[in-house]
């Protein structure tokens, strides 16, 4: 469902909830920007999907609606595999080479030696 639609159009998604969730409150733009600590215009721009993700979270503070977030991106675990690869310590970064050792991997053989006859 919501893979088939741009960014531009989840943004638009967001900001109608977003709107939603002011008007379920009773609320207008200008409360909730003064509780946010934003102008006006900027409830606006979020309400458009057009925000950027620090006035989005302040808007939420402002909604008491900031416990949503874990629904709408859940804490991740680091798996059990990347763990023991890591020998427990937290990744920092992503190397972006995975894809690439993984061809290379089988293009090269184990030991990098040309494996193709």
């Amino acid at each position: 469902m919501y893979s088939d639609l741009s960014p531009a159009a989840l943004s638009e998604r967001l900001g109608e909830r977003l709107q939603q969730a002011r008007l379920n409150q009773d609320l207008t733009q200008a409360q909730v920007a003064e509780q946010a600590g934003v102008s006006r215009k900027a409830v606006i721009n979020a309400e458009k999907g057009k925000a950027s993700l620090e006035v989005f979270v302040a808007l939420l503070q402002a909604l008491n609606q900031v416990s949503q977030l874990d629904q709408f991106l859940p804490p991740q675990t680091v798996s059990p595999l990347q763990l023991a690869a890591l020998q427990g310590k937290r990744r920092q970064r992503a190397s972006g080479l995975t894809a690439g050792r993984v061809q290379q991997t089988a293009e090269t053989g184990p030991a990098g030696e040309d494996s193709s006859w």
